[in-house]
């Protein structure tokens, strides 16, 4: 499949980048690889958020074709993972748009959750909520992203998030918040319910329906099973700051040594496959004792040792004319002989020379490739541990 020219447009417009603080704390990234071990489990994870977990309304307004609400809560992370979240971000905010008068005695609600860069309401409530009220008559309920607008912090610049950690806190947060809202509508006696998102907002969709206990409707547009891909190879790729990721990874032992120990596989992996072959090689290699080699390999030196005496035999019968004829040329070309082992000499120095810059040079690039492939590699296993829907 060729490069999309869209991905490439959109490259050129980054001017900021992802990441400028590198990976984040060791410790709140341990914290939260052990977390997604608890989300990542449905039974477990539906026990966290509470059917009466309290929810806020704090501003009704009456518009000609719809009712808007806004309303907070506190996120339910703060009770799990306490710390992780920026103190913006503690308080979830969302806008509830609901039709002035139902059209059957079903109440449908779907909930949006936003894509990269969709501060606030505005977009989501135009593009999509009131539409979804005059063609559905259905409800739309939209929570703001953790990390935006309101609930940015302060020395955050629009969307770019400063830690790789900070996607996963947001993605956490956004999974239990979810199941509030949905506790929530469900005692307010709305449904059946939805959810959807474009992009991340469909990403983050898909992981907070695998943990509602029941048959939920999801339409994610835009999104992939996975967000490492975005990150390491796709259109986001550019706007990582990998220069500080790689300095981090290579300066800090604790991510080698540590954190990338708690990394759980899932799904099909080249890469892993690759090391479970390597780990199992010596096993593989018992595999070979039906196979007769040993035949060949006397039949190979057989024919070796008569090539040898053949060669051994010739070069001493042509010996004599070879030395004559060698001798005569040295003789009538003694000084072009001379010359060329001038030109020789002078030219092993010069490379003498040249050798040890080429050889750090080559080292350099070497290790500077090694690295790179090395973060690459770091940056894909925390993504898929966080954001594959397998560990979900």
């Amino acid at each position: 499949m060729g490069v999309s020219k869209l991905d490439v447009l959109y490259r050129k417009l980054l001017l900021t980048k992802l990441f400028i603080r590198g990976w984040g704390k060791p410790e709140d990234l341990k914290r939260i690889f052990e977390f997604r071990k608890i989300i990542g489990n449905r039974e477990k994870c539906q026990t966290l958020v509470s059917k009466d977990y309290p929810v806020f309304i704090d501003k009704v307004e009456q518009q000609s074709d719809c009712k808007i609400l806004e309303g907070h809560f506190l996120s339910p992370l703060a009770h799990y993972v306490p710390g992780v979240l920026p103190v913006e971000s503690l308080v979830a905010r969302f806008q509830f748009i609901i039709p002035r008068r139902w059209n059957s005695k079903h109440r449908p609600v779907c909930i949006h959750l936003a894509g990269t860069g969709d501060h606030h309401f505005w977009r989501r409530r135009t593009l999509m909520a009131r539409p979804m009220i005059r063609e559905a008559c259905m409800a739309s309920l939209l929570l703001e992203n953790p990390y935006y607008i309101l609930l940015k912090p302060k020395d955050q610049l629009r969307s770019c998030l400063k830690n790789v950690s900070d996607l996963f806190v947001m993605g956490g947060a956004l999974v239990l918040e979810s199941a509030a809202l949905l506790h929530w509508l469900e005692r307010e006696g709305y449904g059946p319910l939805g959810m959807t998102g474009i992009s991340m907002g469909g990403h983050m969709a898909s992981l907070a329906v695998t943990n509602w206990p029941k048959p939920l409707p999801l339409i994610p547009c835009l999104s992939w099973s996975t967000a490492s891909a975005v990150f390491t190879t796709g259109v986001l790729s550019k706007a990582v700051n990998w220069r500080e990721l790689e300095k981090q990874y290579f300066t800090q032992a604790v991510y080698e040594e540590e954190i990338i120990q708690m990394l759980e596989y899932c799904g099909t992996d080249s890469f892993k496959m690759g090391q479970d072959f390597v780990k199992n090689f010596p096993d593989g290699v018992d595999n070979l004792e039906d196979v007769d080699l040993t035949s060949r390999m006397f039949d190979f030196d057989s024919s070796r040792d008569t090539l040898s005496k053949e060669a051994v035999h010739s070069f001493t019968t042509n010996k004599s004319t070879l030395s004559a004829s060698s001798e005569g040329l040295l003789i009538q070309d003694g000084p072009k002989m001379q010359c060329i082992n001038q030109t020789f000499s002078t030219s092993s120095n010069s490379n003498k020379n040249l050798t040890s810059p080429q050889a750090h040079g080559i080292n350099k690039r070497r290790k500077s490739d090694t690295l790179q492939r090395e973060s690459l590699r770091f940056m894909k296993g925390v993504m898929d541990e966080c954001t594959h829907v397998a560990n979900f």
